[in-house]
């Protein structure tokens, strides 16, 4: 199967060598390749012949810019597709996206999903649980160097690797029309996360549980975590953060 993978962060790379691993031609599409979303520069070429497209890019901020710039990348990719022939758009989103009206970044996601599926192409969205790889950066936002304040949020975090395989899964299938969800085996409180992690570290700060403190603030109730219809991965937080 010939597929696009359009972003190189953290999944897009290692979606590359994934999906590449598994017999499959993968062309990488991102800025570093001269493929810009929001112009619309390169995306032409760089779909051509693919049968499968994955979006796993990012908005370059998490304010209320990020509405704009997922509208536009999202309508330049679906109109792009459609010219292309692409017979399946998959997207990367977020478990509860839709439920945090709050937040901009998730409101952005929840339209870039709309756009989606109101879009020419039959697609699959996946909706992960936060990475583990975004633990550290998170509890920095509200960290001082005598304590780190972290709201209780219910969360299922889960490595990216397993987001990789779901996706990989999903993206060489036939389109689901629907979301699928994948999150971690275990389920913790944001301020639970933050003490297994420090104490990972050797970082004797304490963790004061702060329900005003940073973006997950604004999340109500345990709308991150995933319905009974999960995928679970099985890496644990505590096994990965310690290895």
């Amino acid at each position: 199967m010939k597929i696009t993978v359009i972003g190189t962060g953290l999944i897009g790379s290692q979606l590359v060598t994934e999906l590449t691993a598994r017999g499959h031609q993968v062309t990488s599409a991102s800025l570093s390749s001269g493929v810009d979303l929001l112009t619309g520069a390169g995306l032409d070429q760089a779909l051509t012949g693919a049968e499968t497209v994955v979006n796993v890019t990012n908005s370059p901020t998490f304010d209320e810019a990020s509405l704009a710039f997922f509208r536009t990348s999202q309508s330049n990719l679906l109109a792009a597709g459609e010219r292309a022939g692409v017979a399946h758009q998959v997207l990367l989103s977020i478990v509860g996206v839709d439920l945090v009206p709050a937040l901009d970044y998730y409101r952005a996601k929840t339209l870039q999903e709309e756009l989606l599926r109101g879009g020419p192409t039959p697609w699959s969205v996946v909706r992960a649980t936060q990475f583990f790889e975004f633990m550290e950066p998170t509890m920095s936002w509200t960290s001082d160097d005598t304590e780190v304040r972290l709201p209780a949020t219910p969360i299922q975090p889960i490595a990216s690797a397993d987001v990789v395989a779901a996706l990989a899964d999903v993206t060489t299938g036939a389109p689901l029309g629907d979301f699928v969800e994948v999150a971690g085996p275990d389920r913790f409180t944001l301020d639970e996360v933050g003490r297994i992690t420090l104490a990972a570290r050797g970082d004797a700060r304490p963790v004061v549980v702060d329900d005003q403190a940073g973006l997950f603030a604004a999340v109500p109730g345990d709308v991150l975590t995933p319905g009974p219809g999960a995928r679970l991965a099985a890496t644990r937080y505590q096994d990965w953060i310690t290895a």
